[in-house]
């Protein structure tokens, strides 16, 4: 998950509360206009979520989570822009497939989060890999910096697709959105006939995200559900910020630029990616683009918590989903940011080296369904 702008730098991660004017409220991106479930702080000695802006011309993408902590005021928990500034990255200097949506806020990933490798065309456009004796044709919308880098898949076909239908509930305590993407065979890159129905709450103590696919169509199709949130640092002092994941092994790759797995396994014991202590390990100078399994689940979560000590700042994300199997971050020492990952699968799922493990690609056969649930909390560490 390279990022190349360095913009994202110097978004600001705390802000002083304020109400949306009328013209920012009638921004539209990707054609549509931009929703914000909002209610108000009412607890003085607890952090409390304030607001969710949406995109639902952009896969119902979360630009951005709003949360108060008494004596702070509001802080943005997810690095990204303005709306402004928003608007023009992904109306006006946007590729074709949508690319920058996964550089800013927190984009959904379907039917494939990470990376699927495969033969390139003759134009480098796209590639061509195989399910179970099917052939898919996916767009090759990303490479990495080096002269021998190999352009490759990489997370999803909905990163422009506009949702329908949709609909705002007030829930108690706060506020929901539901909406659809019809997304049929997603272009033409995928099988069968796929409906996404998409679910956000807000609540005092919660965020919560769902996403169930359906298999409308008459074959069977492999689907993996995740999202790329960017959770922001605070204090602006990341060395100091500690990351708690739970998983025991680690997906060897072959190099930090391709960042393509090599089908081993390595267990994390002993190492910098083992970050399993519930205070967790402070990020310090290292460099993450990782994918941990083997999950400790808690309680029928699968947690991982960002500390920001210096901020007197906590976040937990819940994975709540058992076809969660692997949790993808993304650190870059560089950044005043973490990109957390709960996602079904291993990057290059359908590759031939797992050599036939099951690597968390769910199969629907016409008529079933699979559930993707994740819920973030902030607490005071």
């Amino acid at each position: 998950m390279k990022l190349t702008l360095g913009a994202l730098t110097v978004f600001a991660v705390m802000a002083p509360c304020s109400s949306i004017t009328h013209s920012q409220a009638d921004t539209k991106i990707g054609g549509e206009k931009i929703v914000t479930l909002t209610r108000k702080a009412v607890n003085t000695t607890r952090p409390e979520f304030t607001s969710v802006s949406i995109l639902p011309g952009r896969g119902m993408e979360l630009l951005q989570i709003k949360a108060n902590f008494p004596g702070k005021g509001e802080v943005n928990v997810l690095a990204s822009p303005d709306q402004a500034t928003a608007k023009q990255m992904l109306d006006d200097k946007d590729t074709d497939i949508g690319d920058l949506g996964y550089r800013l806020g927190s984009a959904f990933l379907v039917p494939y989060p990470n990376r699927i490798r495969g033969k390139l065309s003759s134009d480098g456009k796209t590639l061509t890999t195989e399910w179970q004796g099917h052939t898919l044709s996916l767009p090759a919308n990303n490479i990495g910096k080096k002269p021998d880098a190999e352009r490759h898949a990489m997370h999803g076909l909905i990163l422009k697709a506009k949702a329908e239908d949709l609909k705002t509930h007030d829930i108690p305590g706060g506020q929901q959105l539901t909406g659809v993407i019809h997304a049929g065979d997603f272009s033409g890159h995928w099988l069968s006939k796929t409906d996404l129905d998409f679910t956000i709450e807000l609540r005092a103590d919660a965020v919560d995200a769902t996403v169930v696919a359906h298999n409308v169509g008459n074959e069977a199709e492999p689907i993996s559900i995740g999202w790329h949130p960017y959770f922001a640092f605070p204090s602006g002092d990341r060395t100091q910020v500690r990351i708690h994941i739970p998983g025991e092994q680690l997906a060897e790759v072959d190099n930090y630029d391709n960042v393509f797995p090599t089908g081993k396994l390595k267990p994390v014991a002993g190492t910098q990616y083992d970050l399993r202590d519930p205070n967790g390990k402070a990020l310090a100078q290292n460099f993450y683009d990782d994918n941990w399994s083997k999950i400790d689940w808690k309680n029928g979560t699968a947690t991982v918590k960002v500390i920001d000590p210096a901020a007197k700042y906590g976040i937990a994300i819940e994975g709540l989903s058992p076809q969660i199997k692997t949790i993808q971050m993304y650190a870059p020492p560089t950044q005043n940011f973490a990109a957390i990952e709960h996602q079904f699968n291993f990057a290059d799922p359908i590759g031939k080296e797992w050599n036939g493990m099951d690597t968390g690609m769910v199969t629907l056969k016409p008529g079933q369904s699979t559930k993707w649930h994740v819920r973030i909390k902030v607490f005071v560490p």
